[in-house]
């Protein structure tokens, strides 16, 4: 005897393959925030230097961790009232208060490569340009532009660029200025 399948179950079924061929980032990246109407996902940077990051939207659900690097960048993916829900470069998620937050925009050099060597950064937008500092990763730096696959980077001691696929907190391909 054949299975039997629901009519709801068919529909779903032949509208398989067709959900599976969107863009989920471009999708994400259309996602507007409940609270503020920006999008969603977005890239900010912690403001204090003690952030509590907590379980749920209120000061009573219990703090999972508190960060202690101001400027470190962090993913907004959700809103809700005074709330933003954070993700940052190691996949950690809850919620912070909003007023903690700034729109500065930071990046982490290569955070997933805890090891490996300081990597160049350039005069100009060019892996030819000449070198004026190399940074280990983790290092946060602040964004001040990045177009066509090159950010311009500043902090203590340090001025050029770095190719925008070696950070974290600016999404491939975007344009910040």
């Amino acid at each position: 005897m054949p299975p039997r399948f629901s009519a709801f179950a068919v529909v779903i079924l032949c509208a398989l393959p067709a959900l599976m061929t969107f863009d989920v980032p471009a999708r994400a990246q259309q996602a507007k925030g409940s609270v503020t109407g920006l999008p969603l996902p977005r890239y900010v940077s912690l403001k204090s230097s003690a952030v509590n990051l907590r379980e749920g939207p209120s000061k009573d659900h219990a703090t999972k961790w508190i960060y202690q690097r101001i400027g470190l960048p962090v993913e907004i993916i959700a809103e809700f009232a005074t709330w933003r829900r954070i993700r940052d470069s190691e996949g950690a998620d809850g919620w912070v208060l909003h007023s903690l937050l700034s729109g500065k925009r930071t990046a982490l050099v290569q955070p997933w490569k805890k090891d490996a060597p300081p990597l160049p950064l350039r005069a100009r937008p060019d892996k030819d340009a000449n070198l004026t500092a190399k940074l280990a990763p983790g290092v946060i730096a602040n964004v001040k532009k990045c177009d066509e696959g090159w950010c311009r980077l500043q902090g203590s001691g340090f001025d050029g660029y770095m190719q925008q696929n070696d950070l974290w907190g600016v999404y491939p391909g975007e344009k910040v200025e």
